[in-house]
């Protein structure tokens, strides 16, 4: 299964949170069909553009603390509001759960940022 971790900024519109699922996908050779959820940190649950992407791409909205995850790439503004290096990443191997391995580091689009981690093994 892959998930999509992700991050945005307060505010951030439907659209550029697609356009963030989108170029990460694109950039992994996956089609929307690839995706069996979405992943936040808690302190991105009540975003609404991110509960309006699911339901768009019709997948449920996982929501984990990520203690401990290990990022491939690190940002002090997402240090200093979430605890980790990257949200979306961070994001991403939690809601895979166990044994999950991020396919890249993060992409960025407009005001929002997606990982994908996958549950799979590793080709």
């Amino acid at each position: 299964m892959i998930v999509a971790g992700m991050g945005c900024k307060k505010g951030t519109e439907e659209a550029e949170v697609l356009a963030a699922i989108d170029a990460a996908l694109a950039a992994h050779g996956l089609s929307r069909a690839a995706l069996g959820a979405l992943a936040v940190l808690p302190q991105k649950q009540n975003e609404p553009a991110i509960g309006a992407a699911a339901r768009t791409l019709g997948v449920g909205l996982i929501v984990s603390a990520a203690i401990g995850k290990e990022t491939l790439t690190q940002s002090s503004h997402s240090l200093a509001a979430t605890g980790t290096g990257s949200a979306s990443e961070a994001a991403a191997l939690a809601g895979a759960g166990e044994g999950a391995y991020l396919l890249g580091p993060r992409v960025i689009a407009s005001g929002a940022t997606c990982a994908l981690a996958s549950t799979g093994l590793r080709s």
